[in-house]
């Protein structure tokens, strides 16, 4: 088998993630021929897409878990560049659109009414609950005690990985959402700021982890590492290195593109408001004048 091809032979399979990335591929592909969009923006949702699943699905996994470095990769793929992605493709009409008439009207609106559904959905989507999960996950999975358990437990080992790509596709999708509020949960203010507030813990964390100069992480040692030549402290201070600059920089394109929508907003409510005033008075002005 090729070289590439091997790449992206799944290290530990799983049925969970094929059914997942199967029924999102086909939903996307139905909707997107129902509620045709640019090719840019499909596109950008086809690469993320891609990213989170070959993070999850490939031999990328075993290489992040002997070697720290690839390891921060991965999870910046998972928790960053890839749900980043996805959510700014806007792809909520295409996935509705894929689904069956039956499930969109009837099952997925009941499920929205119920008490447990609205009560999650109330706590997970509140903005500073959502920004601490978002930097809190980042912190929780790099403190070294909790790290050398996962490493050494399959299960905690892919719970890390799920709960990073659930987290950030859950984070990028309320800063990304171009809507005003509502119906956006969050209004464009917050949209901006929340990208900004999350990057400081992680800058600290990454500066922390790239300066120390003991090995934080023994459980690489404990696996073995995918690279001899490559010294813990080297691995260490390139791992910190991806924590402390393009997970910093993400947030920073993020708020940048929040802002731009911001006034995209208000520009639109402006001439809302002059449509509404030539309506009535017959003079664009009157309602800058009021």
């Amino acid at each position: 088998m090729a070289t590439g091809l091997r790449f992206l032979v799944p290290w530990e399979p799983s049925p969970t993630a094929w059914i997942l990335a199967l029924v999102a591929a086909i939903l996307y592909w139905r909707g997107q021929r129902r509620w045709p969009v640019s090719r840019l923006r499909q596109a950008t949702w086809w690469i993320g897409f891609a990213l989170c699943y070959v993070a999850m699905q490939s031999r990328w996994d075993y290489f992040a878990e002997h070697a720290f470095f690839l390891q921060r990769l991965q999870h910046l793929v998972l928790h960053h560049l890839g749900p980043f992605l996805v959510a700014a493709a806007l792809p909520g009409p295409q996935l509705r659109a894929g689904l069956p008439l039956a499930l969109r009207t009837r099952m997925f609106r009941a499920m929205r009414r119920t008490p447990l559904v609205r009560g999650v959905l109330k706590v997970l989507l509140d903005p500073w609950i959502a920004a601490v999960l978002f930097a809190g996950l980042v912190a929780l999975w790099l403190y070294p005690p909790v790290e050398f358990v996962a490493m050494l437990d399959d299960r905690i080992y892919r719970l890390m990985n799920w709960s990073m790509l659930l987290d950030g596709l859950l984070f990028w999708w309320l800063i990304l959402d171009p809507r005003g509020k509502p119906p956006a949960r969050l209004s464009p203010g917050m949209r901006t700021l929340l990208p900004l507030a999350v990057a400081l813990p992680q800058i600290m964390i990454g500066a922390f982890i790239t300066f120390t100069s003991h090995d934080l992480y023994p459980a690489f040692d404990v696996c073995g590492r995918a690279f001899p030549w490559l010294t813990p402290a080297s691995d260490q201070y390139m791992g910190g290195l991806i924590i402390w600059i393009p997970a910093a920089m993400m947030s920073v394109i993020a708020s940048l593109l929040a802002m731009r929508r911001w006034l995209l907003l208000d520009a639109r409510k402006s001439r809302r408001g002059e449509r509404r005033s030539i309506r009535t008075t017959g003079n664009p002005t009157a309602g800058h004048q009021a």
